[in-house]
């Protein structure tokens, strides 16, 4: 079965669920019935009325039965900004994901750490996206940028996620590790391995995604160890590997952290390219205000993180009993924070 016939399955299954929303009237629905965890709304995007209607009449919404267990919704700016500001009620600790993970399958990483620890390793990190960085490798993104484009076939279809926003992502990714740059691809796959649902085109079990993990910790030990006894560079496993909060880290939050950091440069990123074009071209007139004035092309950027949003949620976890939007969050709650809406 072909990667594409597969991933049509997976999608069909998802949207057949007896947990789906898929063809569901948001507005007549009991609101309590409502679910946004499932993934067939995502897929087939109808997600937005949902979120609409929960931040009119329930911004703070509970949803006691889904796949994934119950959880509380939060759809409002200032509600999500209260979660998210307060770690010592929230926390990120176990996990940032909406599914409870096996213990086996999770790997530490501080984006699932709560302060000081979470402050301390991304600390480390920070700096490989910090203006004076991005100014440094302004050249080369540009250079790329233009060859990619320059290298697509005209007056034929092609596949623009394939051919320019994971192939852009990928070459900068390469630089930004100092990765292999003839094995760059291997960062995509693996970015995708640890994000995809087992069956859906990638990986066909946790056991396959682990193998594909293990993989990637080996490729990136060797290169700790090459970095480790050099001298201190601006490369992210340099960072990692003379980093004060990351040089004694353990081979499994090793993993973890470059899993994140290379999901949070790949996955994000490609989408946010992919997303913008999409809406550029089913927005006409907004692509002819940027083709008539290149001046807001900054204003253009920051739109379409917000409009292609990157990252649909994040979820938390209620250390403590809490108020929240004049709802009673119990300790151990599971609160997840939907910045798509």
């Amino acid at each position: 079965m072909s990667e594409n016939s597969t991933e049509m399955r997976a999608t069909e299954s998802a949207e057949q669920s007896r947990w789906s929303m898929v063809g569901k009237d948001p507005w007549t629905m009991p609101i309590e019935k409502i679910d946004l965890s499932h993934p067939g709304i995502w897929h087939t995007n109808e997600f937005l009325p949902f979120l609409e209607r929960l931040r009119k009449e329930d911004p703070v919404h509970f949803c006691a039965e889904s796949a994934v267990g119950p959880y509380w919704s939060v759809t409002k700016y200032s509600d999500i900004m209260e979660v998210d500001t307060s770690p010592h009620i929230y926390s990120s600790e176990p996990t940032v994901g909406i599914i409870d993970s096996y213990e086996e399958y999770t790997l530490p990483m501080f984006i699932a750490m709560d302060p000081p620890k979470h402050d301390d390793q991304r600390r480390i990190a920070q700096p490989v996206v910090a203006p004076a960085n991005l100014k440094r490798l302004e050249s080369i993104i540009r250079e790329r940028v233009c060859n990619i484009l320059d290298g697509l076939p005209v007056n034929e279809e092609f596949d623009w996620v394939k051919h320019v926003s994971i192939e852009l992502t990928t070459q900068m990714l390469a630089t930004l590790f100092d990765f292999p740059f003839e094995d760059r691809y291997k960062l995509t796959f693996w970015s995708d391995a640890a994000t995809a649902i087992p069956g859906a085109g990638v990986v066909n079990s946790n056991e396959e995604r682990w193998a594909a993990m293990e993989e990637c910790l080996q490729v990136f030990t060797g290169l700790w160890n090459e970095r480790v006894n050099a001298e201190p560079g601006s490369d992210l496993v340099s960072m990692l590997a003379h980093g004060e909060a990351t040089r004694n880290m353990a081979p499994m939050e090793y993993l973890g952290n470059i899993i994140l950091l290379i999901v949070g440069g790949n996955d994000t990123t490609r989408n946010s390219i992919s997303g913008g074009v999409l809406a550029l071209n089913e927005n006409p007139a907004e692509y002819d205000k940027l083709r008539a004035n290149h001046g807001i092309i900054p204003n253009m950027v920051s739109e379409i993180i917000r409009w292609q949003t990157p990252l649909a949620y994040m979820r938390r976890t209620a250390l403590v009993d809490a108020e929240l939007g004049g709802k009673q969050i119990k300790a151990g709650d599971k609160v997840v924070m939907w910045y798509a809406s």
